[in-house]
């Protein structure tokens, strides 16, 4: 059974707050996660300057160590953490320049601008 380390969300609209959880892959957002791992409130409360998020470390690492994946959000909140280094492995590399959706708009813009010029003659 494939296992990731992703965000479940809770509370009411607005007032969000996410649980990060183990669970199955193939499962739905909020389903019954394996095991509940932290909480991130994003929401400032009065007085407060830092967002909060409580964790339990060693059994994140546990995770990880058993081959849990993380998804992109929980990579960037564990390295803001400190509980991944910034050159990991579940970090996503650069690979050079965009070629997917650029290229596709590129060539959308090119062809409708020919298009248009060819017209016009």
């Amino acid at each position: 059974m494939p296992v990731r380390l992703r965000m479940a969300m809770h509370g009411q609209r607005h007032n969000r707050i996410f649980h990060l959880v183990a669970i199955n892959q193939r499962a739905r957002r909020d389903a019954k996660p394996m095991e509940l791992l932290g909480i991130y409130d994003p929401a400032l409360k009065l007085g407060e300057t830092h967002k909060t998020v409580k964790w339990s470390v060693d059994r994140i690492k546990y995770w990880l160590g058993v081959g849990a994946l993380p998804s992109k959000s929980v990579v960037k909140l564990l390295e803001c953490g400190g509980v991944l280094p910034p050159d990991s492995k579940y970090h996503p590399k650069a690979l050079g320049p965009r070629t997917g959706a650029e290229s596709l708009k590129d060539n959308a813009t090119g062809s409708s601008s020919s298009g248009a010029t060819s017209a016009a003659s």
